[in-house]
This record gives structure tokens, C-alpha cells and sequence, in this order.
């Protein structure tokens, strides 16, 4: 299982004063998320691969049910829906470009 680790966390957002702590933080952020969604577009390259048909790659009802489930979490740990459906809606967006061409380039001959 992987598990995600960081620079060290100097300071929470109620605890920042200065905007260099601010930055430091949300760069430090910035890196674990770039490592988590390296996780999510490996799931996308499996899906490519189990896909039979390029027809399915986009699938609206999943779409719709991924941004039901993250408005959800999103409610429970406080982040803003109109940043969370965005952010959601637009990667979700990019991840089924990303897996149509994995789905195109596994299956070029």
C-alpha cells in the first residue's frame, strides 16, 4: 500500500503569520498531491488496458457519481464545494482525455 509522506509541517493555516509560511505549506501540499494523483492516473492507465471498448471510457453516470461522493467529503471536512466540484469536475475531465489515449495507444497495431 502506498503511503504519502511530506516535508515536515511547520505551521497550521490559523497558526501562519507571515505569507513565507503560507507558501511553504501549500508547497509542501502541492507535492503530496502531485504524488496522489500520479496514483489516480495509474488506475487510469488500468482502466485503459481493462476497457474493452473505447465507447466506454467516458461514462457519465461514474462522472456524476465520483462529484456526488466527493460533494460528500467535501461537506464532512470542511472544503469549500465551489472549489471541490471544479477541481473534481475538471480532472475528471483530463483523466478521461488522458485515458482515451492510453486506450488508443495500447491498441494501436
Amino acid at each position: 500500500m502506498t503511503t504519502y509522506s511530506s516535508d515536515p509541517r511547520h505551521h497550521t493555516g490559523e497558526e501562519c503569520t507571515k505569507m513565507s509560511e503560507v507558501r511553504y505549506e501549500i508547497d509542501r501540499l502541492d507535492r503530496v498531491l502531485v504524488k496522489i494523483i500520479k496514483e489516480r492516473q495509474d488506475y487510469m492507465d488500468a482502466a485503459a488496458r481493462i476497457k474493452g471498448s473505447r465507447a466506454v471510457v467516458r461514462d457519465q453516470a461514474r462522472v456524476e457519481d465520483v462529484v456526488r461522493k466527493v460533494l460528500t467529503s467535501a461537506a464532512r471536512y470542511g472544503l469549500s464545494t465551489s472549489i471541490a466540484e471544479p477541481v473534481w469536475r475538471t480532472m475528471i475531465e483530463q483523466c478521461i482525455a488522458y485515458e482515451l489515449e492510453a486506450w488508443d495507444h495500447l491498441r494501436k497495431s
